[in-house]
């Protein structure tokens, strides 16, 4: 398995070389050159497993480089830690399917992809004689979870940019309240458009990113993509066992399309079984829009809402999305890349949004709304959401009756302890805390706060990078 550019700037590399890479350095995301496919007896083979045994035997389809022996270690590793041996649960609620996500150490998602990252790029760097400086930006979780995957470990020091007084202060104190040495907090003064825009302006200065040894750790580095298709083919094989379901549709909080796109990968994966994704989406709806009006485009400024992590008009894993609705034309979607740097917009023509639409189907959901979701999703069964969850529920249930036909599973994102306020306000009270969280108030913080600004970035990584 050779990975390549969504922009056709570099020459085929490896599993492990895309890894270290983050972001093609032609300023692409990477891909597979083919993305593999499981027939009805590999499907067959898999049923029964438990969530190692099935990571390990979907990660071997993408992954030729790296023994059995050690990814089967690598993945075993990243799970241990979680509360549940499920890794992620799926607890039927209502009507729907709630697929928990929030069971590792950092109580989000992310926790899925980037423990096992960490522990990957401990085994490259260790094999490789090398160092690396991790450099990512968060809108909420991927910060926290990319701490704790690589917290502690030689060779590696991380930086991480998020919007100063953006994320909720649950997700800030997960991220600043981590003493370990090798962990450099940075608040940036801006938007999480604005970090991302720095990291990834940084990731392009390629002498810069040789000098100092910067690897990616957000979605950009297509191993996060790899962990996430897991739990959708986990979850449908969990759904047919149980009742029988040969197709499955999935609804997904949708900010910086990383997720939903691991969504993507896995309904090429197992086709015909996952039927339609449903990309959800809060007031900063650009990727709404791009699926109602055929454009994608900025809209003036980001909103702030109760569900931060999805407050996010560029979308940075749309790019590979576009690779192949573009029929794999790694030019045309340079091009369109370079019209939307200039522009702040893509203009998509019919046939490709008839072929979008059949690959997902799109709701943006309110702040009252998502508040409501929580609120009556409590009052009717007990469940509590976060409010990225309660997003992607009311998507689900707007939609369903018009374009839907199967088992819907809604992803939990996040533990609703996260989002106390904002369950409080739903519900009445906030939500329980985990273990993990109690006294993180009274716990020291360490950040550096700095401008949207490029230089001084880079002048704090010079500064404290090994």
């Amino acid at each position: 398995m050779k990975y390549i550019s969504t922009r056709g700037g570099i020459e085929p590399i490896s599993f492990k070389d895309s890894v270290m890479m983050g972001l093609a350095t032609d300023g692409g995301l990477i891909l597979p050159e083919q993305l593999p496919t499981a027939g009805p007896e590999i499907i067959e083979k898999w049923e029964g497993l438990d969530y190692h045994e099935l990571a390990y035997e979907v990660m071997s389809l993408f992954i030729d480089d790296i023994t059995s022996k050690d990814l089967k270690a690598m993945i075993d590793n990243a799970y241990k830690n979680f509360d549940t041996p499920e890794v992620t649960p799926l607890v039927k609620v209502g009507d729907l399917h709630i697929l928990e996500l929030f069971h590792g150490p950092t109580l989000a998602f992310k926790d899925i992809a980037l423990q096992f990252l960490g522990n990957l790029f401990s085994y490259l760097l260790k094999e490789r004689n090398e160092k690396m400086n991790i450099l990512g930006a968060t809108s909420g979780d991927t910060g926290s979870a990319a701490i704790y995957g690589v917290k502690g470990k030689e060779n590696i020091n991380i930086f991480i940019l998020h919007p100063h007084g953006r994320v909720s202060p649950i997700q800030a104190l997960q991220m600043t309240t981590v003493p370990d040495k090798n962990v450099f907090n940075i608040a940036i003064n801006g938007t999480f458009d604005d970090c991302q825009a720095i990291v990834k302006n940084i990731f392009n200065d390629i002498p810069f990113k040789s000098q100092y040894k910067l690897g990616a750790v957000n979605s950009i580095n297509w191993a996060r993509i790899l962990a996430q298709v897991v739990y959708y083919v986990y979850s449908f094989l969990w759904i047919k066992k149980k009742e029988g379901a040969e197709r499955v549709d999935f609804s997904v909080p949708t900010g910086n399309f990383g997720d939903i796109f691991a969504g993507y990968v896995a309904r090429r994966l197992i086709s015909p079984h996952i039927e339609r994704l449903i990309l959800a989406t809060n007031e900063n709806n650009i990727l709404t829009r791009f699926i109602m009006e055929g454009r994608y485009k900025i809209a003036q400024r980001v909103i702030p809402t109760v569900s931060p992590s999805m407050d996010i008009q560029i979308a940075s894993n749309f790019e590979r999305y576009i690779y192949y609705l573009f029929g794999q034309d790694p030019q045309r979607v340079k091009r369109a890349m370079e019209q939307f740097e200039k522009t702040g917009e893509i203009v998509f023509n019919p046939d490709e949004m008839t072929m979008a639409r059949e690959d997902f189907a799109s709701a943006s959901i309110s702040q009252p709304e998502t508040i409501e979701t929580i609120r009556a999703v409590y009052r009717n069964t007990g469940y509590v959401l976060d409010p990225h969850t309660a997003v992607g529920v009311a998507a689900a249930k707007r939609l369903s009756s018009a374009l839907l036909r199967h088992s819907i599973v809604c992803l939990a994102t996040a533990h609703p302890a996260k989002f106390a306020r904002t369950v409080k306000e739903a519900i009445g009270h906030e939500p329980k805390r985990p273990a993990s969280l109690e006294d993180i108030e009274k716990r020291p913080t360490r950040l550096k706060l700095l401008p949207a600004d490029i230089g001084a970035v880079k002048a704090y990584i010079q500064q404290q990078a090994t």
